[in-house]
């Protein structure tokens, strides 16, 4: 019997990510459904719906301010009833806080309810979380504006007010944090200690973090100053407090800085700022060149994250050969594992397709891989002098995907919350026939998936499952990003994607260097 697609448009509709997973979740466990999406009809989406058969007129005449339930059902009635039931999830109130009481639905309302806290959280549609963020900073609180999709006018507006009345205004987008041990957003569990991290990069921030802890080393603070905060326009303006902060702040023994390059001019200031203290300082600035620069001499530059953790380690424990002799020895064990590998495939196989969730995660394999000679790179998030993708929903040679860009989280759960698309891009990279090797990263903690290898390992199974059967070769490298404190557990996420076939490497640059050796050997 043929499949029949049925839809749901609702107009001018908006619900957060995360109660549209729940229902298409809910969608897809319906009788007789053999696909179903609830997502926000932007383009991106649209593309996404036309690759797995749902997309219908009705869905390419709906807007991106339309909320669209697709499902594909094996009759008319299944496919009724399931879209009923998902109508019905949807219209439902908000469940009351859990001891009972109503939960707050302004900053204003918060502050009454909770008197004395001095920092909110702000994770609302991008359109409303300016003013959220003004409300906040007027009564003296500190932000951290989880929310993307604020105009780069508000940011400057915002961080200047916050900058002038000694508050942080940590966004937008500040995916992580971590203040006084406690975790924000996307965070891993971590021990306290002596390196204190200011980051314009959320993921940059966690896998920095997490390889300092494997090494027994806490994070004082963790600082996120949102994407943007370097541009020129912007002016530093949280890089520079969270700095001047950690210089001043007695359990911080070690500063750590973050960030893709930044403008050459915030370069400078950054850099006068850390010659005001003599801690030790790590400066990674993704991909920059700084060779005309003059630097302090308490800063030394890392140009990974992985480098950067190793730097911070050894700054802690006055001791630089301990990284160079793992460094040094880790290179040889990949060389040895890239010639094995490549012994799999066949040449037709011949491109690496990244599929990350961590954006700076992303950033740093195209740098990796460029510096290996790896080129031409495509990406929906290229490097500055990089190829950008046409289609992100279509890979050209080396692609790298950064699936928590704002075209495919609009109305879509991010991707360390949610798998769902990623698994369906890990499985058309492998019926690619040009596809040698599919990266991934992993990252656990707060607000990630409660345990993302038990989607993604099957995923991986049976991508490499469907390639083997016509007689060649698919590999997997994979990073995980965590520490065994983490609610997912680090070992139980390796030992599963293991399991699954991948090549599962210590860290983001690590699996990148790996991927890039094994197309180049």
């Amino acid at each position: 019997m043929n499949a029949t697609v049925k839809v749901l448009v609702k107009q001018g509709e908006y619900h957060d990510s995360v109660s549209l997973m729940l229902v298409a979740r809910e969608l897809s466990n319906q009788e007789g459904v053999n696909d179903a999406a609830v997502v926000m009809a932007t383009e991106a989406n649209k593309s996404i719906l036309l690759d797995s058969g749902l997309l219908t007129e009705e869905v390419q005449k709906a807007t991106a301010n339309d909320l669209v339930l697709v499902v594909s059902a094996m009759d008319d009635n299944m496919a009724k009833k399931a879209l009923d039931k998902a109508d019905q999830i949807l219209k439902k109130k908000p469940t009351s806080g859990m001891t009972g009481e109503t939960k707050p639905k302004t900053v204003r309302s918060a502050l009454n309810m909770t008197p004395g806290v001095n920092m909110v959280i702000i994770s609302v549609a991008g359109r409303y979380a300016a003013n959220e963020a003004w409300e906040a900073l007027r009564h003296g609180l500190h932000v951290l504006l989880f929310s993307d999709n604020v105009t780069l006018q508000d940011e400057i507006a915002l961080k200047r007010y916050a900058s002038e009345h000694g508050l942080f205004l940590m966004g937008p987008g500040a995916g992580t944090a971590i203040i006084n041990g406690v975790a924000l957003g996307f965070a891993n569990v971590l021990p306290r200690g002596p390196i204190g991290i200011v980051s314009a990069a959320g993921t940059g921030l966690q896998e920095v973090s997490t390889l300092i802890a494997r090494r027994g080393i806490g994070i004082s603070q963790g600082i996120g100053t949102g994407g943007r905060d370097l541009k020129k326009e912007v002016g530093g303006l949280m890089m520079l407090m969270g700095l001047q902060a950690l210089q001043k702040d007695d359990d911080t023994k070690v500063i750590v800085l973050i960030s893709k390059p930044p403008a050459e001019e915030i370069t400078k200031v950054i850099l006068e700022q850390t010659n005001q203290c003599d801690k030790p300082t790590i400066v990674c600035f993704l991909g920059g060149e700084f060779e005309s620069i003059s630097k302090p001499k308490n800063v030394t530059l890392a140009h990974t994250l992985q480098e950067c953790s190793h730097l911070a380690v050894a700054a802690v424990r006055q001791d630089v050969i301990e990284s160079q002799i793992m460094l040094e020895a880790e290179r040889k064990y990949l060389e040895e594992i890239a010639r094995e590998q490549r012994k799999t495939i066949l040449p037709g196989r011949q491109y690496i397709r990244g599929l990350f969730s961590g954006g700076t995660l992303c950033y740093e394999a195209q740098i990796i891989c460029k510096d290996m000679h790896i080129n031409p790179i495509y990406s929906n998030a290229p490097l500055p002098d990089g190829l950008h993708l046409a289609e992100s929903t279509k890979s050209i040679g080396h692609t790298f995907i950064d699936l928590g860009e704002e075209e495919f989280t609009v109305g879509r759960p991010h991707p360390m919350i949610d798998n769902h698309l990623r698994i369906r891009r890990l499985l058309q990279e492998a019926r690619d026939p040009e596809t040698a090797i599919i990266l991934l990263d992993v990252v656990l903690g707060y607000g990630a998936h409660p345990d993302p290898a038990s989607e993604l390992g099957p995923a991986i199974f049976q991508a490499r499952e469907f390639v083997e059967k016509s007689g060649q070769g698919l590999i997997v490298v994979a990073s995980v990003t965590g520490t065994e404190g983490d609610p997912q557990g680090l070992q139980h996420t390796i030992s599963t994607l293991q399991k699954a076939g991948a090549i599962v490497c210590e860290s983001n640059a690590t699996a990148a260097r790996l991927a890039g050796m094994i197309v180049s050997v």
